[in-house]
């Protein structure tokens, strides 16, 4: 193994795969040679890979710091340089490009390489190697690479990544809008990768047997001749079995490319939609800018015309906007029936704009990764940690697919209400999740269908068989799962004649639901 320079990264699980090392590698130039990537994950401990790293003896550790592995990655840095002062370590990612100076693992690693680093890295090292000088600054920065000169990092996918792993992909970086609680609101402009190239590179992973790529590309239809030609590359070898994710400007579908994604089979696209509010006064408060009558239009025409697979993003906590409005927001998504509503909690990214906006509308976010906003002059503390639940209890019911006819019945009820609100019925049923349960994960899925019959029954009043039947349906959706208990109907007893008091003596719960037939049925 090469290991004069060790490229690291803590990655939330094994699936994701590290786009930043890849691209440092493959523009090393000569210093190639002796460069290995070596990929964890946060679940690690840092004690073990810091050990794995020394042992090889590196003379530099790039480490590529991002706001899922901050905290890790701290612990990782103060390790090495306890242990080995002399194993010079690099700091990069956008964890570490902005306000770099007030951060603990900045001043605990020797350097840190702020911005887009592909060049930048090649530098720092090839220098310390040919002269043995390093900067006289601990905080490096350096221009902005010419993106037509930057070595594409595809060759650099292993066969394992190809079978195992998500393959991440850009035809751009750079986007032109100025969202606020976007990093790349500081972007000055979109940049593009030849398209000739980018497709080239893109046959060669299908030849080695890649089948998904997920598109990092903040506006991936801004331009349309772009947009339809890597389509069009794609829809020509869909036969493969191709699933392709690519992030979406929500009001910007022109004729062009709405014929063309008419024509990929159903799931071979998944289109992320960017939301965040629909609060015209919040997102101009954020520099958000969305032409809403069109975004409904473009929905509406993905539900009704297409296989698409949509994921819709809104979050919580943006300045100006309280429970009420995220609510009326929420409702309207809803009817508009994307495949998924992620409801995501606001962070603070560090350069973030957003961040004017502290003082006057009150905005306080935790101090420790990932930054999530607390309260806001609009949400107290209280009314945000029941956001916080209710987004994971949407993850767990709605967004996972495992509770389609559960959360659909929810709907059903929300339209019957005087109320009319899917979020309000939704919210509700988040309440009482929260008081059933002590916390919103580990929560096991015979607990979830448990806890959804126990509502149905006992909070809204369903017939117990009616409410088996709709979860039985969800549960055995996936055809390879076997009945579980608290869906199965227990047989009578046989004293089934006498009094209640002389039956078998079952659980009170089972016997409040033993079924009127002499027939038991599962």
């Amino acid at each position: 193994m090469k290991t004069d320079i060790l490229l690291v990264t803590l990655n939330s699980t094994y699936q994701h795969s590290s786009f930043g090392l890849r691209y440092l590698y493959a523009n090393l130039k000569e210093l190639q040679e002796r460069a290995t990537i070596l990929e964890f994950t946060t679940q690690k401990d840092p004690r073990d890979i810091a050990e794995q790293l020394l042992k090889l003896n590196p003379k530099i550790i790039g480490l590529g710091v991002y706001i899922w592995n901050a905290n890790e990655s701290y612990e990782l840095v103060s390790l090495i340089k306890r242990i080995s002062p002399e194993t010079i370590v690099v700091l990069g990612g956008p964890e570490v490009t902005h306000e770099s100076e007030s951060q603990a693992i900045v001043r605990t690693a020797d350097f840190t390489l702020t911005g887009e680093a592909d060049f930048l890295f090649h530098d720092f090292c090839q220098k310390y190697f040919a002269t043995g000088e390093l900067p006289f600054n601990k905080i490096v920065s350096g221009s902005l690479p010419d993106i037509k000169e930057i070595v594409s990092p595809y060759t650099h996918y292993t066969d394992e990544d190809i079978k195992n792993r998500v393959l991440y992909v850009e035809v751009s970086r750079g986007c032109p809008y100025r969202c606020e609680y976007c990093l790349s609101s500081l972007d000055k402009s979109v940049r593009n990768f030849d398209i000739t190239q980018f497709l080239a590179d893109m046959q060669v992973l299908l030849d080695r047997g890649a089948r998904q790529f997920k598109f990092i590309d903040r506006t991936f239809n801004l331009s349309p001749t772009i947009c339809t030609q890597i389509l069009n590359f794609f829809l020509e070898r869909i036969e493969l079995g191709l699933f392709l994710h690519f992030e979406m400007v929500p009001d910007r579908l022109p004729a062009e490319i709405r014929e063309l994604i008419k024509k990929f089979p159903a799931g071979s696209l998944q289109f992320e939609i960017g939301i965040q509010t629909w609060n015209v006064d919040v997102a101009k408060l954020v520099s958000r800018r969305n032409d809403l009558e069109k975004v409904k239009e473009n929905f509406r025409f993905l539900a009704q015309e297409t296989g698409i697979h949509s994921h819709a993003d809104l979050i919580v906590g943006l300045p100006g906007e309280d429970i009420h409005s995220f609510a009326k927001g929420f409702d309207i998504l809803a009817e508009l029936r994307p495949d998924e509503i992620q409801v995501g909690i606001l962070k603070r990214l560090k350069g973030a704009p957003i961040s004017r906006h502290d003082k006057e509308w009150e905005m306080v976010y935790s101090e420790h990764p990932p930054f999530q906003i607390l309260r806001t002059k609009m949400m107290d503390y209280p009314t945000m940690q029941k956001m916080n639940r209710f987004a994971k209890y949407w993850d767990l019911f709605a967004n996972s697919g495992n509770f389609k006819n559960f959360t659909a019945a929810l709907k059903t009820r929300s339209e019957e209400s005087e109320q009319k609100s899917f979020f309000w019925e939704m919210f509700a049923f988040s309440e009482y999740m929260s008081v059933r349960h002590a916390q919103s994960f580990g929560i096991s899925l015979i607990n979830l269908v448990e806890s959804a019959l126990i509502y149905l029954t006992e909070h809204l009043n369903w017939d117990h068989e009616e409410a088996r039947q709709l979860l039985i349906s969800d549960y055995m959706a996936p055809g390879t799962r076997e009945l579980p208990k608290v869906l199965k109907v227990y047989p009578e007893p046989k004293n089934k004649g006498l009094p209640p008091e002389a039956r078998v003596n079952l659980p009170k719960r089972q016997q409040r639901h033993l079924v009127k037939s002499e027939t038991p049925s599962s």
